[in-house]
């Protein structure tokens, strides 16, 4: 097409850093975009969740148990993260991948993979907690379930692994699974993990 945007090979190559994503669909992103980079990481995003979503119902019972202890010894990380087949779980990319999840898991110490593996008993006891707060308690009562939906987001983001902002990119761990599971082609879920800390009880 004589109007068509020229796609500069940089653009290309930053957006394929930025996204993981292939270099013909990158290239073709920047095209619909107009060469607009932003718009165009949007866009493949948009896609990965979408391809993502239809992959998070199948079954992922390979994957691999890995542990990451903090240099000097104070902390340690056992965790499971499963995938779809074992020939994913030998390469490369799912390594780090678990790997970044084990020092996710070190470093900000959520207590929960998802939000759905919280304890009924628990989520309604924090949420007694919140709607009894005095602050809470002087709104109007038709805006206090409002304000504890809100507030309880943010708990998410400290005790939720997949909620949780991934180190310090604008995404979260939930997210970075996604974009994984749109460039892998796999499912991919954390199953469990378990934190130690040196002292920690005692």
């Amino acid at each position: 097409m004589a109007d068509q945007v020229q796609i500069k090979a940089e653009t290309v190559k930053e957006l394929r850093e930025r996204t993981g994503t292939g270099f013909m669909d990158c290239k073709r992103a920047l095209e619909e975009t107009g060469g607009d980079l932003e718009r165009a990481v949007l866009l493949l995003r948009e896609r990965g969740l979408a391809a993502a979503q239809k992959k998070a119902g199948r079954e992922a019972r390979e994957g691999q148990v890995a542990s990451y202890i903090h240099p000097g010894g104070r902390v340690g990380v056992l965790i499971e993260v499963n995938c779809e087949t074992d020939f994913v779980a030998r390469t490369p990319e799912f390594q780090k991948l678990v790997r970044d999840l084990a020092m996710q898991v070190a470093g900000l110490a959520p207590l929960y993979p998802t939000v759905e593996a919280i304890p009924a008993d628990v989520l309604e006891a924090k949420r007694a907690e919140l709607l009894a707060d005095p602050s809470v308690q002087q709104k109007p009562e038709q805006l206090r379930g409002q304000i504890v939906e809100g507030q309880l987001k943010k708990w998410y983001a400290q005790v939720v692994l997949n909620e949780q902002p991934f180190r310090d990119t604008d995404i979260t761990v939930g997210q970075l699974l996604t974009d994984a599971i749109a460039r892998i082609g796999e499912n991919i879920r954390v199953r469990r993990f378990a934190r130690y800390q040196l002292g920690e009880e005692l």
